[in-house]
């Protein structure tokens, strides 16, 4: 087993999910269908790749972490 990180999004109708360790993406229409379908993409992803194609993909260490910035009034109003 191995920890990799999971973005997920609401685009539209759908929640797109993606792994950047390796740039793998999926989707769901829902968070929680999102993030199976993008372990099984990325299981699937894992097993059939050569290792060349899994090193040449992988970025190594991954960190979310919050961020502080500086907007103005109107940019507040149209992130919502």
């Amino acid at each position: 087993m191995r920890q990799l990180t999971a973005i997920i999004q609401h685009e539209g109708d759908w929640y797109v999910a993606l792994c950047p360790e390796l740039d793998v993406a999926s989707q769901g229409h829902s968070i929680e269908d999102a993030r199976h379908n993008l372990v099984e993409a990325v299981e699937l992803f894992l097993a059939s790749a050569s290792p060349e194609e899994i090193q040449r993909r992988s970025i190594g260490e991954t960190y979310v972490t919050p961020i502080m910035v500086t907007i103005t009034p109107a940019v507040e109003a149209a992130l919502g």
